[in-house]
């Protein structure tokens, strides 16, 4: 079983920036890909940003120009920067690690863009 630990929510006002953090025990991070989803209020999780064992990158169209996705595989972490933050950012932020049939959660994280 591997565990994902988020970190990184809060509240933030339209136009403000948070970075979320997911970090995973082991070894063998390195040879997950890893993603960020995130769920809303009455709607379905939706792949937010994903990353490859080899860095390879994917957004989605509503994030695109706004978050980026990283990982440090010497700390066993995977990051989600997020600018220009809307209240349509609004969601549970989940962090996922994904190997060969395999997939891990973490608890998620609480983002709220407010005035």
């Amino acid at each position: 079983q591997v565990q994902l630990v988020e970190s990184g929510g809060g509240l933030v006002q339209p136009g403000g920036s948070l970075r979320l953090s997911c970090g995973a025990p082991g070894n063998i991070f390195s040879i997950f890909d890893m993603g960020w989803y995130r769920q809303a209020p009455g709607k379905q999780r939706e792949l937010v940003a994903s990353i490859t064992s080899g860095g390879r990158t994917t957004y989605a169209d509503s994030v695109k120009g706004r978050f980026t996705i990283s990982r440090d595989n010497a700390k066993n972490t995977v990051y989600l920067q997020m600018n220009s933050l809307k209240p349509e950012d609004t969601a549970v932020y989940y962090c996922n690690a994904h190997l060969w049939s395999n997939d891990y959660w973490g608890q998620g994280t609480q983002v709220t863009v407010s005035s």
